[in-house]
Formats: C-alpha cells, sequence, structure tokens
C-alpha cells in the first residue's frame, strides 16, 4: 500500500463522523482539516492527538502524543500506522423524532384511555470529539445523521411518554387541552434529555413538538362530539335535560295515537317550549306524560275509541259506548284486549275468553272459571297473550 501524503476528509456530506480508509501515514504527510472539522489520530485504539481547522504537517511537533507512543523520527518519510478521524461539527437542525406506535395514557378530566402520538424535530452539535468517538462511535467506519438519531430514539420517546403523562396526570390537563402546552412540554423535555447528550459529546438545542395527536381514536372523537354538542346548547341557551324534553314533545305530537295530541299539544307546543317557556312547561308536561287522567283535571280520562272525555265514574263512553278499562296505576282507558297500559306500560292481566273479564294471575278466571291458558286451536301449542300468531305452527290466532 502506498505511502499517503495528503489526507482530507473525502466522505460524504451527511457524515457527521467518518474515518479516513487508510491507516498507513508517513512523517511530513499533510493533514487537511477544514473549517466545520476537528480531526482526531488513534493508534491501537486510543486516542492521540486533536488537529483543529487548517492544513497540518504530521511532524514531531504537531503529533507529541503519537511520537511519544510510537518513538518517532524527527525526519525522512518513515511510515507509521495510525487511524485518522474527521468530525463534522456542524450544527444539524433537522433531526426528526417521533412515536413509532401510539402510547397508551389515562386522560385525567373524562378518565378515558387514550392513544397519543407525537413527533417534531431537535438540532444537535458535536462539542466533544474524544467523548463522541470513545462512547458512541467505537469501531463504526462512519456515523450519519440517521443513525446518530436512531441512537437516541429510545432515550426520547422515553420521557417523552413520561413527560406528557406527568402534564395529564399531575397538572390535571385534558388531552384536548395539550396543544396549549406543547412550548412548555418541548422546553421541559430539552432540559430533561440535554445531560445524556452532553455524556456522548454532543449539545441539543431547538428541541420542538410539531404535533401531538390521537389517531382515529373513538373515545376522543365522542368527547370532541359531547363537547360540540354542548357548546351548541350553551349558545342556543338550553341544557341536556330540557332538550330530551323538547325531543319528547315532539314525537308526542308526532304520535297520533298520543293523548297529548288530542288535548292540544302539538309541535307547535314544542317549538314554543323551546323558544323560551322554559323547564315550567316541561315539567308541566312530564307530569302529564306521567299521569293522563290526573293532567286532564275534572274532565275525567280519554276514550281509547273515540278519544273523547269521559266523565269521572263513568265504566262506559258515553259518545261511543265502549267500555272504559282503566289502568289500575294511571287510570287510563285502555282497549278491551290490551295486556298493558299504553300510558304507562303497567301490565293490566288477562282477558278471559269466556265472559271478558279482566283476571287476575292465574290458571283460570275468578269471575267464570274458565281455563286462562291460551293454545293454538290448531295444534294446541301455549302461546301468550297479545300473540298474533302461532309460533309453532304460524296459525293466525283470533
Amino acid at each position: 500500500m502506498a505511502i499517503l501524503n495528503v489526507l482530507k476528509f473525502d466522505g460524504p456530506p451527511d457524515r457527521l463522523v467518518w474515518k479516513y480508509p487508510s491507516d498507513e501515514l508517513a512523517t511530513w504527510s499533510e493533514l487537511i482539516v477544514h473549517e466545520t472539522q476537528e480531526a482526531l489520530l488513534f493508534k491501537n485504539g486510543q486516542a492521540l492527538d486533536l488537529f483543529g481547522p487548517g492544513r497540518h504537517t504530521l511532524s514531531t511537533q504537531n503529533i507529541p502524543f503519537l511520537s511519544a507512543l510510537m518513538n518517532l523520527p524527527y525526519g525522512g518519510d518513515s511510515p507509521f500506522k495510525a487511524e485518522v478521524w474527521f468530525v463534522n461539527k456542524t450544527n444539524r437542525m433537522d433531526m426528526k423524532w417521533g412515536t413509532a406506535s401510539p402510547i397508551q395514557l389515562q386522560e385525567p378530566r373524562f378518565q378515558l384511555i387514550v392513544s397519543v402520538r407525537a413527533f417534531g424535530q431537535f438540532g444537535v452539535q458535536i462539542v466533544d470529539t474524544r467523548k463522541l468517538l470513545l462512547k458512541l462511535v467505537g469501531t463504526l467506519p462512519a456515523l450519519d445523521q440517521e443513525a446518530l438519531g436512531t441512537y437516541f430514539r429510545g432515550i426520547l420517546l422515553m420521557n417523552m411518554k413520561e413527560i406528557i403523562s406527568g402534564y395529564l396526570i399531575h397538572k390535571k390537563i385534558s388531552v384536548l387541552d395539550i396543544h396549549a402546552y406543547v412550548t412548555e412540554i418541548a422546553k421541559h423535555m430539552e432540559e430533561r434529555v440535554g445531560s445524556i447528550f452532553e455524556e456522548y459529546g454532543l449539545r441539543l438545542f431547538n428541541f420542538t413538538i410539531d404535533s401531538i395527536n390521537f389517531p382515529d381514536d373513538p373515545a376522543i372523537n365522542r368527547v370532541r362530539e359531547a363537547l360540540a354538542k354542548k357548546a351548541e346548547m350553551d349558545i342556543m341557551g338550553y341544557t341536556y335535560q330540557q332538550e330530551r324534553t323538547f325531543n319528547t314533545l315532539e314525537n308526542a305530537a308526532r304520535n297520533t295515537s298520543s293523548p297529548l295530541r288530542d288535548v292540544g299539544f302539538d309541535l307547535g307546543l314544542g317549538q314554543s317550549l323551546g323558544q323560551g317557556l322554559g323547564t315550567a312547561v316541561g315539567q308541566t308536561f312530564s307530569q302529564i306524560v306521567g299521569n293522563p287522567a290526573e293532567g286532564l283535571g275534572h274532565t275525567g280520562v280519554m276514550c281509547d275509541e273515540c278519544r273523547k272525555p269521559m266523565p269521572p265514574g263513568s265504566k262506559f263512553c258515553p259518545n261511543c259506548g265502549d267500555a272504559y278499562r282503566p289502568c289500575p296505576n294511571c287510570q287510563a282507558d285502555n282497549a278491551k284486549d290490551a295486556t298493558e297500559c299504553k300510558a304507562c306500560r303497567t301490565p293490566l292481566g288477562i282477558i278471559c275468553p269466556n265472559c271478558g273479564v279482566v283476571a287476575e294471575k292465574g290458571k283460570f278466571c275468578h269471575e267464570c272459571g274458565s281455563s286462562l291458558i291460551l293454545t293454538c286451536k290448531q295444534c294446541q301449542h301455549t302461546v301468550q297473550p297479545g300473540q298474533k300468531f302461532c309460533l309453532e305452527c304460524g296459525n293466525k290466532l283470533t
């Protein structure tokens, strides 16, 4: 191998550390170090002489540590073996970092388990060539920007997870408000991790967080929808309970079988409530829904057949003659074949198929003694009250 006379950096521009490919040197060789670089000589794995920017002649005057180790002569072109490492000390501003997978955290405000991702960038500069080469590079032939980011990614993500968790849990900050603290979190992160970089001869600066997001998290989406709905209600001037009342009014007005429609509660009233009648009317409406007979006062109850009021104490409707079948809970009139009250859903018992009397729970009618166990006339399979078809043979029941 030829003995080298001129040594200079000849590596790719993205290299932070580059080792000269040959170790066959000679005294009086010229070492050229660029303005943003430093060069370090190694012998048998030991870091010896360090050269700054400029043109250096490898003589005993410029390489005292190596001369003391090898007893180099003062003249001639005596060859010797030594490694030359070039270190680029320019500021690297575009070092990327980011969470490879979402971080699972518990949100303190809504007590949700959320998936958090974060990414950003930082700057780094080599300030101690010896420390970097001895602690980080070792026997590698080169160190580029991507490799440096890979080395520190685990340290960055571990500390970032801890810091974000601290802000959410200890400072009681909601995940929806975390973006207001990204500058503070970034500064805290730089202070926390900066000392770790210094141990490897590096200076960390300009650590930034570009985004903290929640990728397709259904829990966060529901919270956002709920908060948007709450903001809309605050602007309109009503609460969630009032909105439910409005919806009940509207549904009742659209239901033609509802007793409220016959006493004047239509959709227009629901709209009036929304425009300012307030909770007082809503409470009155709730009372009417709970007890139709009580809401109608002295007019009695409404006939289930013709929808006309029946006087108190009536057993038959004076308008159509339909029998009054009261609910034991709310006294509302019901159809003769109803098994539960249409107003309050209270069970009404079983109608005797022989005499038509509403029988109590049991197997036989207390009025005429007929059997209350209903069966299909075609297959004799037991059927339930109100069932229209036999589940065994499909026969239509009468």
